[in-house]
Formats: structure tokens, C-alpha cells, sequence
């Protein structure tokens, strides 16, 4: 059977998506017909409007017509703007009991001696300033030939950033840039890290160790540049510890490992008008899975969700989290209105080509990643995920800065989905990339690790999808290298929250 041209995604809706390029006169739905040519992923008015009234998509608004329109009207930024509404939070209304699967999906992964498990066994050099970013690449490319000899080590991956010096000495900031990187140095996917300052910057390597009670030991070493006597000191002396302990390192083995010990990190960048039809619901039915095999899973991105986040305070289990997500809300708010910005400066120039025009539309589409289950916990950027569940943490809807927090956080698996074409990588931890047209798949597929378009092509469900998604993320973790990692892509995006002023 013919797909039909287009997708009505709620019976209340008064507009259709494209699934192809439609031209002039082409008949959509009913007596409707387009007015002009609309773009594959873009949205066409099914029922007249007056200026002023409300735009809908999901059953939800997404924006405030301009003027009148008439039926047929391609509906974009031209004709389509942002608009105040009340939001009913309805804190807890659509929370319910979780349907447990018994006994849980297992995956093949490696349980640490303090019993926390890793998907992937690396090498870690983090730093604490961009001025010990060089030499942190230097003692990688040093140890990467020795690493031949040992086939259980993925990797050494040098984590460097912009930050460390040139920033208040506390606050606000300095806790967050600490509590980042400690939560690299701690986490699982890391069998041995040195810690790499400089020597004189503000985030001294004793004042993170000591507000993240990081302690010196047998797999982890302080190295600062001045203090060992220059660059080529430093290099030889961290090779030379690395070496040590690579047999150690490697002395690992996969074992059958519950899915209860998953946190996986959900991300969307460069999304498209398709996002919040295929691969965003999709990761939300595989999200689903997750959390009724015990698992947890965390949504991120906070100016993304803004518009939408009614939809997670009435899944909170109480009012309490359910307010964590206002206040958060309302601090990026005054963020932005402190720092001269807006919340609408999103979506990109790359989501309005796709067919996203507003934010309230691009975070409905959004949120649809965390799936239907209840929301048990809110954390800042970078706290540790301890909670079992699907969970929220605030971040920046930067993509590489919002997946840095939720790996800090202790994310051992990634899923990215993607419209446009993004190819991140997320070292130590495994990067899925999730295709939200097929075109995208084709065009892409040496980057793209699954293709969701099927829903828009009518081939497969939600839920179908969704069931693959979640057969692929315990294929990750159990060792099958995604497309980033084959392509060697993930060093480099390593990007701490910069909250604060650079002085």
C-alpha cells in the first residue's frame, strides 16, 4: 500500500506533515490542497485560521498564526510565530505503575571490582586547563602503539576542554567544571586515568581532588606540567605509569550483566520535521524497554524542552520532582534574560530547513525520547545518576555540553538521533546514531547506525522500531562498535558547561 503524502499526527491538529516534496494544488487531505510547493518534513494548514490563534501539532501548541490563513498555507516561520499560554503542569497526573519485565534482558558487559559495570574498557587522560590539552594528546599518541599487545582496551582517549583558568576560583561554575571531570575520572568506562594540569590555573588538580574526593592510587595519577619539570618529562612519566598498568587494564572479561545496569544518555541534534514522528518516539518506546527491565535512562537539554515540559511534570512520581523541572525552567528564563538571549534563538538554521519552526514545536518532539514512563528524578549538570528509571538532567541544549554532563554523570551507552546529519561521538562511551528519514540513512549510512524512517515510509511501527533500537543498545553494550566508534570519531567532544564569565 501507498503511503499517503501526508502525516496527521492528532485528529485535533490543524496542520499535516509532508512526507515528500509536495507541489502546488496537490491534493492532501480531504478538499485540501497546497497552496505552494511545501518541503518534505514541512507542514501544510488543513483548517482556516484567524491571525493570532493558536498553530497545533501532537494536540499541543506549537506557535501563533501571523494573520489569517486559509487552508492549503505552508506553515513555517514566515506565517508562525512564538506566543505566551498558560501550561497546566498537573504535577503527577499521568504517572503510573511500572509493568517490570522479569527477569530483565542481560547484555555482555564488564562488572568493575567496586561491582559498577562498563560497556567499554579505556584509558583516560583528563585535564584539568586548556593548557595541558597539548601534552594530554602527546602521552596518547606515545601509549596508542603499546596498546597493540592488549585487545581488551578500547582505547586511550585525551579529554581536553577550553576552561581551567581565567574563571573565579569558586562558585558556581568551578563546581560544575570539578564535578564534570570527576565524573570522567569515575567513571566505569575508564580502567586507568591520569589527571593532567598545567601547574599555576585556577582549577588546581588539589583543589579538584580534594571537592571530589578523588584519591591517588594504582589506577589514578596527578600529573602537573611545572611540577615535573616541563612537557617531555611529563609525557615520559605518565607513558611510563600507563604502561604499568595496561596488563592490569586489560585483564578483563564480558560477562552476562542485567539491563538494570544501563544508563543510557538520550540526545537529538540537527532534528528535522521528522524527529518528533520517527526516531524521537521510537527512543522513547525503546526508552520504555529500558526502564521495564530496570534500566535508566536520562533526558537533557533544557532549552529544548521548554514549551513541553507540562508533559514531564504530569509523568513525576511526586510534585516535588515535578517542581525540580519548573525551577530549572524558570532559571534558564532569567539566564537568558540576564545574558541578553531568548529561548526561542532555538531551533538552528539546520531545524527550520528541516521543517521545525519554533521551539515549543521542536521540544514537543523532543521529549518524545523519554518515552511514557514515570519521571522518578530530576539532577543538576554532571551530578551521579543514582536513581533507577527514566530521570532528567538539566543541561544546555548543545549538544557535545549536554552529553558531557550525562556521561559525567555515569551514562555508559549514548543514543543521538538525527534529521539533518550528526556524526558525534562520545568517548568513553558508545554514541548510537538514530536516522529519522530514510533519505538521511541512505545519503548518511556509513555515520548512521539504524534508520527510523521506516515509520515515516509506513514499513514498520513505533514500537517496532523502538524493539530494534533496544536490541542494538544491548548489542553496544555488549561490545558491537557503532559507526562513530568505527570511524574513530569522539575525542575531541569533550565540552564542560562554561556557566560563568571568562576574565
Amino acid at each position: 500500500m501507498t503511503a499517503p503524502l501526508t502525516i496527521r499526527l492528532h485528529p485535533a491538529d490543524n496542520v499535516v506533515v509532508a512526507r515528500m516534496d509536495i507541489l502546488p494544488g496537490t491534493a492532501v487531505e480531504g478538499d485540501v490542497a497546497a497552496a505552494t510547493r511545501v518541503p518534505p518534513g514541512h507542514k501544510i494548514l488543513t483548517r482556516a485560521v484567524k491571525a493570532g490563534e493558536p498553530l497545533r501539532k501532537y494536540n499541543q501548541i506549537i506557535g501563533f498564526a501571523t494573520e489569517d490563513l486559509p487552508p492549503g498555507t505552508h506553515i513555517h516561520t514566515h506565517n508562525c510565530v512564538m506566543g505566551d499560554f498558560e501550561r497546566d503542569y498537573a504535577f503527577c497526573a499521568d504517572a503510573h505503575p511500572t509493568d517490570f519485565i522479569v527477569p530483565p534482558a542481560t547484555f555482555q558487559g564488564y562488572r568493575r571490582q567496586d561491582g559498577r559495570v562498563a560497556t567499554r574498557n579505556y584509558i583516560g587522560i583528563v585535564t584539568t586547563v586548556n593548557c595541558s590539552a597539548a601534552t594530554s594528546r602527546m602521552i596518547a599518541s606515545k601509549l596508542a602503539p603499546a596498546l597493540a599487545e592488549f585487545a581488551n582496551i578500547d582505547g586511550v582517549v585525551p579529554l581536553t576542554h577550553g576552561g581551567g583558568c581565567g574563571m573565579a576560583a569558586s562558585g558556581l561554575e568551578m563546581d560544575v567544571l570539578r564535578r564534570t571531570l570527576a565524573g570522567y575520572v569515575r567513571h566505569p568506562n575508564m580502567a586507568a586515568v591520569v589527571v593532567l594540569g598545567l601547574g599555576c590555573e585556577t582549577n588546581q588538580i588539589s583543589g579538584l581532588m580534594t571537592a571530589e574526593g578523588l584519591k591517588e592510587g594504582p589506577k589514578l595519577i596527578p600529573l602537573a606540567i611545572q611540577d615535573e619539570g616541563g612537557v617531555s618529562r611529563t609525557v615520559m612519566r605518565a607513558v611510563d605509569f600507563l604502561k604499568e598498568v595496561l596488563p592490569e587494564a586489560n585483564d578483563v572479561k564480558r560477562e552476562p550483566i542485567p539491563a538494570s545496569e544501563l544508563i543510557l544518555a538520550l540526545q537529538c541534534g540537527g532534528s528535522d520535521g521528522y524527529s518528533g514522528i520517527s526516531a524521537n518516539p521510537a527512543l522513547g518506546a525503546a526508552v520504555d524497554l529500558l526502564v521495564r527491565n530496570g534500566g535508566t535512562a536520562v533526558l537533557s537539554e533544557t532549552p529544548e524542552i521548554y514549551g513541553a515540559e507540562h508533559l514531564l511534570t504530569r509523568r513525576a512520581v511526586s510534585r516535588e520532582v515535578g517542581e525540580k523541572i519548573v525551577e530549572r525552567i524558570r532559571w534558564w528564563e532569567d539566564h537568558c534574560a540576564r545574558t541578553g538571549g531568548e529561548m526561542n534563538n532555538n531551533p538552528s538554521p539546520g531545524n527550520k530547513a528541516g521543517g521545525l519552526t519554533t521551539i515549543l514545536e521542536k521540544s514537543l518532539g523532543a521529549v518524545a525520547k523519554g518515552g511514557t514512563t514515570n519521571l522518578v528524578d530530576v539532577y543538576k549538570y554532571a551530578e551521579p545518576i543514582t536513581a533507577k528509571g527514566f530521570v532528567y538532567m538539566d543541561s544546555p541544549g548543545y549538544d557535545p555540553v549536554s552529553a558531557t554532563g550525562q556521561v559525567a554523570g555515569g551514562a555508559n551507552v549514548l543514543c543521538f538521533t538525527t534529521g539533518r546529519g550528526s556524526v558525534f561521538g562520545c568517548k568513553p562511551t558508545p554514541s548510537l546514531k538514530l536516522a529519522t528519514n530514510s533519505s538521511l540513512y541512505r545519503r548518511m549510512t556509513d555515520d548512521m547506525d539504524i534508520n527510523c524512517g521506516t515509520i515515516v515510509d509506513g514499513e514498520e511501527t513505533i514500537q517496532e522500531s523502538g524493539r530494534r533500537i533496544f536490541d542494538l543498545i544491548l548489542a553496544t553494550a555488549s561490545g558491537q562498535k557503532t559507526k562513530s566508534e568505527i570511524l574513530g570519531i569522539g575525542d575531541d567532544e569533550f565540552e564542560p558547561w562554561k556557566i560563568g564569565a571568562t576574565m
